[in-house]
């Protein structure tokens, strides 16, 4: 799918400090544990502690089909969506998508060797701000902008919100 190496989803750096969906390994996303899964693996670049950045090299395929040879808009979503989400570690928060907007430029195709990136712009109080791109080569398929909002891991254990770590 993603990668040759589906069980590293986290760059080394980011290893002893799971997030709750890395415990769980079953994001769809980036879980390796999940057998219908993307299978992302992110890198992060932390150069800019203010406006880190994400990316992750994908070719999907016939399972991932929505028109005839394109990739599903609704997995256009989740590709900006899970690149958007990898931003809230490196700014050391638990965040969940509150909103987000997708700028459909052109059809993704399938069986393309794809980048997908995406930077943190602003945060304002518990409000994140990220963006994320779909590319070919040099050319942009796909834009999303995201608002995340950080929440209180202890407050999502508290209410049964997290799985156990193993």
């Amino acid at each position: 799918m993603a990668t040759p190496d589906a069980s590293r989803h986290t760059p080394l750096s980011m290893d002893g400090n799971p997030t709750i969906d890395e415990r769980a390994s079953h994001c769809f996303g980036c879980g390796p544990a999940n057998p219908q899964g993307l299978h992302l693996v992110f890198s992060t670049d932390n150069s800019d502690p203010e406006h880190p950045t994400a990316t992750a090299q994908a070719q999907l395929d016939r399972h991932h089909e929505g028109p005839p040879g394109y990739l599903h808009g609704g997995l256009v979503a989740t590709l900006l969506d899970e690149a958007m989400s990898k931003l809230n570690r490196p700014l050391n928060v638990l965040a969940m998508t509150r909103h987000m907007e997708v700028d459909y430029i052109r059809p993704v195709p399938l069986y393309k060797p794809l980048t997908i990136t995406s930077r943190h712009i602003r945060r304002e109080g518990r409000k994140l701000f990220h963006q994320a791109e779909i590319l070919l080569n040099d050319t942009v398929l796909a834009r999303g902008h995201g608002l995340f909002i950080a929440i209180d891991e202890k407050l999502l254990a508290a209410a049964g919100l997290t799985q156990p770590e193993d």
